[in-house]
């Protein structure tokens, strides 16, 4: 390994597919990396799945897009719905966007498989050592480099010591290596909870409910999703809030989901449930995404509503934006401003639109004031009958129009 402190080895906490992808783009650039993960394999839990066209972009650089769409489900529309007026307010066609990407649908791929599919990958490279089954404990920096203690998932055995000359956080929203670098978290937790119901009703036949649609309620919005799955007929997610003055017993409880389950979708017999999670939900962002020779990205540096999917999508961008970036210093062709300009762009972006997009996506949904819902659902039908004003929505709601003015941004 080099003795330069620039061009030594990337560590990279976090094997979700954030840190997978910034192994796989640095590895295939001659930049030598060690990715330690807790997890001894991937597990299929049911998290996010909705890829946006911005994000398939960034996908297609990496050479994973084509398989990423084959693991998952081609949505090119979604909807919103008004809940207690039974009604279809708007849909969406990401068609309107043909001439802005080669990508004008979304792809609704489990966050497991697209990490699945960029393991595969990275296990080619012959710069890439994979640490699978191992807890970072520690993780520092000094002038000589960066440092991530390390040792079996669940031992208690005195840590082994990795050292390199840059650090990239990817582990999660409880991010060990962002607590460690001592960088704020601000933001706030959402009073109530989220619950994930997964059956396999189907709600596109059943219904006439596209792969994606949104319910604004005034008590209880709800959105409702389809995923491949494990192959044909695929699976069904729905989303609710939920209070925390209940226990998570009295939540999950059978007759409980049944209850919020026919609330929204009445039917002659009980729901099927394959499946069921329940979560606390934040809007955070790291006070920066590098100290030093530590850099954060996805959920470590900033965390989100799921309403229009965009954490995952924030986070893959976050790696295609920093691959580049650390790869051009590692290799000498470009100085460590570079990284400044990771952070100004990437955190930018977080602040200024998914931040701000995922609140106003809760709050349309969520609205109770009968005279704002009644606007919020004007508003969507205009928008939507008019072809202009719809492609400029989609350009907003694909992420697109974020990715490129954040690319844009220039240090001072």
């Amino acid at each position: 390994m080099p003795d330069n402190n620039i061009q030594g080895r990337v560590l990279i906490a976090g094997g979700g597919p954030v840190g997978l992808l910034v192994a796989l783009g640095l590895a295939r650039r001659g930049v030598p990396v060690t990715l330690v993960e807790r997890e001894s394999q991937i597990r299929d839990d049911p998290r996010a799945a909705t890829t946006h066209p911005a994000t398939l972009e960034v996908l297609d650089d990496f050479g994973l897009e084509g398989e990423v769409r084959a693991a998952g489900l081609v949505a090119p529309v979604f909807q919103f719905w008004d809940r207690p007026a039974c009604e279809l307010v708007a849909e969406f066609d990401h068609g309107l966007l043909a001439d802005e990407t080669r990508f004008p649908y979304v792809v609704q791929c489990e966050q497991f498989k697209t990490s699945r599919i960029a393991l595969a990958h990275l296990r080619r490279e012959a710069d890439a050592e994979i640490m699978m089954g191992y807890d970072v404990v520690a993780a520092g920096q000094d002038d000589d480099g960066v440092w991530l203690d390390v040792r079996p998932t669940g031992s208690q055995d005195a840590p082994s010591r990795l050292t390199g000359s840059w650090l990239v956080g990817a582990d999660g929203g409880r991010s060990l290596v962002r607590k460690a670098a001592e960088i704020p978290f601000d933001g706030f937790t959402y009073p109530e909870q989220f619950l994930v119901l997964t059956t396999p009703f189907d709600f596109e036949a059943e219904r006439g409910y596209c792969f994606r649609s949104y319910f604004a309620d005034p008590e209880e919005w709800c959105n409702c999703f389809k995923v491949i799955a494990d192959g044909p007929p695929g699976l069904w997610r729905t989303v609710f809030p939920v209070s925390t003055d209940l226990s998570e017993d009295e939540i999950m409880s059978d007759e409980a989901v049944q209850a919020k389950m026919q609330k929204f979708f009445p039917l002659d017999r009980d729901h099927e449930i394959v499946h069921r999670n329940l979560y606390r939900v934040h809007q955070r962002v790291a006070e920066r995404f590098r100290k030093g020779r530590i850099l954060l990205a996805g959920d470590a540096a900033h965390i989100n509503n799921p309403i229009g999917g965009m954490g995952l999508n924030g986070g893959i961008q976050d790696a295609g934006n920093l691959v580049a970036k650390l790869s051009d210093l590692w290799h000498g062709r470009a100085g460590e401003e570079v990284l400044d300009l990771y952070d100004l762009q990437r955190r930018s972006l977080s602040i200024n639109f998914v931040q701000a997009q995922s609140i106003e996506n809760k709050k349309r949904l969520e609205a109770s004031d009968p005279e704002t819902r009644r606007e919020n659902m004007e508003n969507l039908r205009q928008i939507a009958a008019d072809p202009v004003k719809a492609k400029a929505f989609l350009l907003g709601s694909s992420m697109l129009r974020a990715q490129r003015t954040a690319a844009a941004m220039k240090l001072d």
